[in-house]
């Protein structure tokens, strides 16, 4: 329990391992987590240590695994993960490793180069099949003549070159046949009419099934393309345009009964090439599935290996080369645990000379090292955003865990918004193991996850003091019965939001108050506000003031521990007599005028009548300016006797320790070094005396200056810097305590406009679903829920949720912290396998 209140004590510790056990032993170390290793070569370039060749193999094994979960991924193959933990293989379990990936590597990407090239000849052959189809319909479409392409001749030359053709003979026309992707078919044709003077002729044609591409994967559309041509120096032409635009050229007969043989080929083959390509893909799915059956045991185990590798690489050799130095910080508690697990090491690796844990004198700062489960996780990591606590410092997480949500829940006081928060963060809680399981790569899923006993306990808190502030959804429960008795007003009247005032002195008001909370008949008073505003605004100094006095108490332990009773007497004790005199005290007024004060008028007591009642600010004001109150004939300025003096008295004081606060402790080491520097010179003038007298002219010519310049410049620079740090330290605390009292009536603010809010929202959208009848009315009351709901969720819950979590986040930050916490120390970061294998998975999923 002192770890949970307290960061817990650590230790420097050098640690001696064989050879033949570090590997071992490191692995025992990992499985523990709670010892933090330290760099012990820090000027040896990474390349150049010991074990940098075995952690490049990890990589290597690493890189391999990698590439099987991409195509384990890419057939959607599910990875069985059974949440074991296989302990870090044995350095001679590596070989086998690398083999076995090795070969599951070698005989995906050989299926894998097979199955591409098939895909490609099934590609070519589906292309060809379609060039056959399709150029068939253009054969067809041109009838009449012996010569199928007489049609085309007539597009490509003119009426006079015909005539003077037909002299000569018919004209040969050659073409070219091919496919090539429909997002170029335009850019195609228009480089072809270009380059060729429009001396071809260019049919396309859509083919409907997209095609997939061997080498991505991707589903593309393709077109098929004929182009009739005349010459050698067009075909050469016609040919460079379509290399230029990737477009696949085939053979093409010209007769139609060349043309059918093709296409009966062609068929022939793709249905063989589909037979190879299913037993292709059946052996490729047996090897994936095997290798997802073990791939996240495998990942285990290799970030494991190559963790330890890591760790080793932060040793020192000794001479013989045959054995480890490590130096490392330690929790003193879990001393004997490092032991066993050593041990265990040492027995698991064969040797017979057992390690070595020696501790370590060190001036250095040890690391902070807070206990933590799943509950106070949440809350630490609030209060580490901050700062991580200097050394064995208070720790304000076990007080955070009841001060936080109770803080949230003044500003968020609703009795059906804190059930909606609840039952969110319940829900969370229960569902916990499946839904850490799926591990999200959502950011703000993962926030709220990790703080699901916070949100939980936000919302039972808000519930508590909803039910204080009897406002469920801007609505009261009248579960007790009013203590009111109202005579002039109507239910229709309280319908038709007609307020009323409400006032105890013209005899509505029974003379006890209402049970639990606030009376309900209060939310249709016209007066609402204001009696809520002075009654927050109230409880919010009050709550405020004792937070910031817990604080500036829990600073008395940090001094005792430290033994530091310079800082009790010069800054404990004035800063509490600081805080009570003047600011408690306007506390104690409060809770003196709440007693005191009537709500009806007595006869026989008029000065302790509401209307004799004195404003606590004014008095406080009139205090510390030494001012009287005016205050009405028949009434009493003052609540109890002897007040003014008792006011004087404590202002009088509170001042006093401004001065004290700033002086006292600068003078106290100013008196306490010269003193020290006395001695020092004294036993200097001493020791010159005893020597000859040839000597002691020498030794009085020299001490003196030296002394001199040592404790006068020097010591008065540092002097300086210590009247500097404690003016800073006193003109913040002074300061500090009035406007950090005005920060915490952000309590009565974010309260007053979440009500508020809610009160809109019910009566300007959900009301007016209410008001209408009949079965349209049951219609519109449904959408107008809905729309309710979403407003109420999204606006009231989530974002005024947000807004009240970020303020109670200050007030502990600051307000609070600022009493007793400096934050200045660094977190203890073991070498765990845990925490290495959580940060790889995240990494992995993003």
């Amino acid at each position: 329990m002192a770890s949970l209140f307290r960061s817990a004590e650590m230790t420097l510790c050098q640690l001696f391992l064989q050879s033949e056990a570090a590997y071992a032993c490191v692995s025992e170390l990992g499985e523990l987590g709670l010892v933090q290793f330290r760099d012990l070569n820090p000027d040896v370039n990474v390349f150049q240590r010991k074990f940098v060749n075995e952690v490049r193999r990890c990589d290597e094994m690493e890189r391999k695994l990698r590439y099987l979960e991409k195509e384990i991924k890419k057939d959607g193959i599910p990875m069985l993960d059974t949440g074991e933990n296989p302990e870090a293989p044995q350095p001679r379990e590596m070989i086998d490793l690398e083999a076995t990936f090795e070969k599951l590597e070698n005989e995906l990407r050989e299926v894998n180069q097979n199955a591409e090239a098939l895909k490609r000849n099934f590609l070519e052959l589906t292309e060809l099949k379609q060039i056959l189809r399709k150029t068939q319909v253009f054969f067809d479409e041109h009838e009449g003549g012996a010569n199928p392409t007489e049609s085309m001749t007539r597009a490509l030359i003119s009426d006079d070159s015909i005539a003077r053709q037909s002299t000569l003979g018919p004209v040969q026309l050659g073409f070219v046949a091919g496919v090539i992707l429909r997002e170029r078919i335009p850019a195609f044709e228009r480089m072809l009419w270009r380059a060729c003077r429009g001396n071809v002729f260019l049919r396309q044609a859509e083919i409907e099934t997209p095609l997939e591409d061997p080498s991505t994967g991707d589903q593309v559309y393709k077109s098929v393309f004929i182009i009739f041509f005349q010459g050698d120096q067009l075909k050469t032409r016609v040919k460079k345009i379509c290399e230029g635009f990737r477009a696949t050229l085939y053979p093409c007969p010209e007769a139609p009964g060349d043309r059918r043989e093709m296409a009966m080929g062609v068929m022939t083959r793709i249905e063989d090439l589909n037979t190879v390509l299913g037993q292709t893909q059946d052996h490729r799915h047996r090897v994936l599935v095997a290798a997802a059956k073990n791939i996240k045991n495998w990942f285990v185990k290799v970030r494991k290996i190559k963790a330890i590798y890591h760790t080793l690489n932060l040793f020192n050799l000794d001479v013989t080369q045959k054995c480890l130095i490590a130096e490392c910080w330690v929790p003193v508690l879990d001393f004997e645990n490092i032991q066993l697990a050593l041990r265990r090491g040492t027995e698991r690796s064969g040797s017979s000379v057992p390690p070595i844990l020696n501790r370590m004198e060190t001036l250095e700062d040890p690391p902070t090292y807070n206990h933590t489960n799943k509950f106070t996780s949440g809350f630490q990591n609030l209060i580490d955003a901050y700062g991580v606590a200097t050394y064995r410092e208070m720790n304000p997480t076990p007080y955070t865990i009841i001060t936080f949500p109770f803080l949230f829940a003044v500003m968020f006081g609703d009795l059906g918004h804190g059930l909606l928060m609840a039952f969110f963060g319940g829900w969370m809680v229960l569902k916990e193991k499946p839904l850490a399981a799926k591990k999200s790569d959502n950011e703000i899923w993962n926030i709220f996850f990790g703080g699901r006993y916070i949100i939980f306990l936000m919302g039972l808190f808000s519930m508590y003091t909803g039910l204080i502030y009897n406002d469920v959804f801007s609505k009261s429960l009248n579960i007790f019965r009013s203590n009111w008795v109202i005579n002039n007003i109507t239910k229709k009247d309280a319908l038709s939001n007609d307020y009323m005032m409400l006032d105890p002195a013209e005899g509505d008001y029974v003379d006890y108050p209402y049970p639990i909370g606030m009376d309900p008949v209060w939310q249709i008073a016209r007066n609402k506000i204001i009696f809520q505003n002075s009654y927050k605004m109230k409880i919010s100094i009050v709550f405020g003031i004792i937070h910031m006095l817990f604080g500036v108490a829990l600073s008395l332990f940090n001094f005792t521990y430290f033994k530091n009773k310079l800082s009790i007497v010069a800054e404990f004790i004035p800063q509490v007599i600081f805080l009570v005199f003047l600011f408690f005290y306007m506390v104690l007024l409060m809770f003196i005028k709440w007693f005191m004060y009537y709500p009806t008028n007595i006869e026989s007591e008029i000065k302790y009548s509401p209307r004799c009642a004195p404003s606590i600010l004014i008095t406080f004001i009139n205090m510390v300016l030494n001012k009287e109150t005016i205050v009405d004939r028949q009434c009493d300025a003052t609540m109890y006797a002897g007040q003014i003096p008792i006011q004087k008295l404590l202002f009088v004081c509170a001042v006093i320790c401004v001065p004290w606060m700033l002086l006292a402790k600068p003078i106290y080491i100013m008196r306490h070094r010269r003193k020290m520097n006395y001695s020092v010179s004294h036993q200097q003038m001493q020791a010159a005396a005893g020597n000859g007298d040839a000597e002691q002219p020498i030794h009085n010519n020299t001490a003196q200056p030296v002394a001199g310049h040592g404790g006068g410049h020097g010591d008065e620079e540092e002097m300086s810097e210590i009247f500097i740090h404690q003016g800073i330290h006193t003109i913040e605390y002074v300061l500090g305590s009035v406007s950090h009292t005005a920060s915490y009536l952000r309590l009565w603010a974010l309260s007053l406009a979440h009500a508020q809010l809610s009160d809109v929202l019910w009566r300007m959208v959900l009301n007016k679903g209410l008001i209408c009848d009949g079965w349209v009315g049951g219609i519109v009351l449904y959408i107008i829920f809905a729309v309710w709901a979403t407003l109420t969720v999204s606006i009231l819950v989530l974002m005024e949720g947000l807004s009240a979590f970020l303020h109670t986040l200050r007030l502990h930050w600051v307000e609070f912290q600022s009493k007793f916490y400096s934050g200045q120390g660094y977190a203890f970061l073991p070498f765990s396998f845990e925490n290495l294998l959580d940060s790889a998975s995240q990494t992995t999923e993003e």
